[in-house]
C-alpha cells in the first residue's frame, strides 16, 4: 500500500512540474524565465527516471507482484 502511495505522489509531482513548465513557457520572453523552464523540465525528467528505476527495483525485489 505504501508503494502505491509513493508511486501516485511521484506521478503527481511529475504532472505539477510539467504544468509549471508549460505555464512558464507561455508567459516567458525573458532569458531568465527560459532557464526556469529548462530547470522545471529537468526536474520532471529526473522524477520520471527515478520512478522508472523504483518500479523496476520494486518488481525485481517482489514488492510489486507479477501477473502470472
Amino acid at each position: 500500500m505504501l508503494a502505491k502511495i509513493l508511486i501516485l505522489a511521484t506521478l503527481a509531482l511529475i504532472l505539477v512540474s510539467l504544468f509549471s513548465a508549460l505555464a512558464l513557457l507561455f508567459k516567458t520572453d525573458d532569458p531568465d524565465k527560459r532557464k526556469r523552464v529548462v530547470q522545471a523540465l529537468t526536474v520532471r525528467i529526473s522524477l520520471s527516471i527515478g520512478l522508472f528505476l523504483t518500479l523496476l527495483a520494486s518488481f525485481y525485489f517482489g514488492l510489486i507482484p507479477g501477473r502470472g
